[in-house]
């Protein structure tokens, strides 16, 4: 029996994306093509998984789908920092 959520699925050249947080450093996201994580950095373990972009769907903050589908295809992720929130700013909350 196979789950679809743990395989990465390919449309037309495009594939399903996950978007995953990590709990050890809160700053830091990944992009990976399956909803385990399995081939995300163990050092920033533990991984949760916070969404999914579908094929052809637009992703946030004008980031190339290209490029981020090329380092899944051959690393098997792609990691980016979310930007710090200021001192200034985190006070005002």
């Amino acid at each position: 029996m196979s789950n679809e959520d743990d395989a990465p699925a390919k449309t037309h050249g495009s594939i399903r994306i996950f978007v995953f947080k990590s709990e050890t450093n809160p700053e830091l996201r990944a992009f990976g093509g399956d909803l385990a994580g399995t081939m995300l950095p163990s050092q920033f373990r533990p991984w949760h998984a916070v969404g999914s972009i579908a094929p052809n769907s637009d992703f946030p903050y004008s980031l190339s789908r290209k490029s981020i589908e090329t380092a899944i295809n051959d690393c098997g992720y792609q990691m980016w920092r979310t930007p710090k929130k200021s001192k200034k700013s985190a006070d005002s909350d």
